[in-house]
């Protein structure tokens, strides 16, 4: 009796924890989407692009675009394209910026953002939950 009265007191803070953290909220997958103008890349160029080592492609000056920082969406893709966490990925880009190499790209608040940015800005890239992608949006690369 006792047992079961902790496993759910533990479910439940779980569950609140879960919520307040916002890790709840679970996505589809990201992909990376882009301008008309740019065709489509591989994981390598993404990573390139995203880390700065890169700032064109084919040819076209792009404007590389984040999520919010600490987003599900965030996450997932620094995980699954960058190999890296949050943690990681700031520290790289504090960096950068110390020595000159450029700043980190440009963070916007939700998947709309991202795409309207997307879509009227030539050489722009950006990623979102695999879910928003509706058509007419460019994707780049899926994984």
């Amino acid at each position: 009796m006792k047992k079961q009265i902790i496993q759910s007191r533990v479910k439940r803070l779980t569950l609140a924890l879960l919520l307040t953290f916002g890790e709840a909220q679970a996505i589809d997958g990201v992909v990376v989407i882009g301008h008309s103008n740019l065709s489509r890349l591989d994981a390598a160029m993404v990573q390139k692009i995203y880390t700065g080592k890169a700032v064109e492609v084919g040819g076209v000056a792009v404007t590389v675009i984040n999520a919010k920082s600490g987003t599900p969406v965030r996450n997932q893709f620094l995980q699954a394209y960058l190999n890296q966490d949050e943690e990681k990925y700031t520290a790289y880009w504090t960096v950068r910026r110390y020595i000159g190499k450029g700043a980190p790209p440009t963070e916007l608040q939700n998947a709309a953002d991202v795409i309207k940015f997307v879509q009227a800005t030539p050489g722009a890239v950006g990623y979102i939950d695999e879910a928003e992608v509706k058509p007419g949006i460019n994707v780049l690369l899926r994984k």
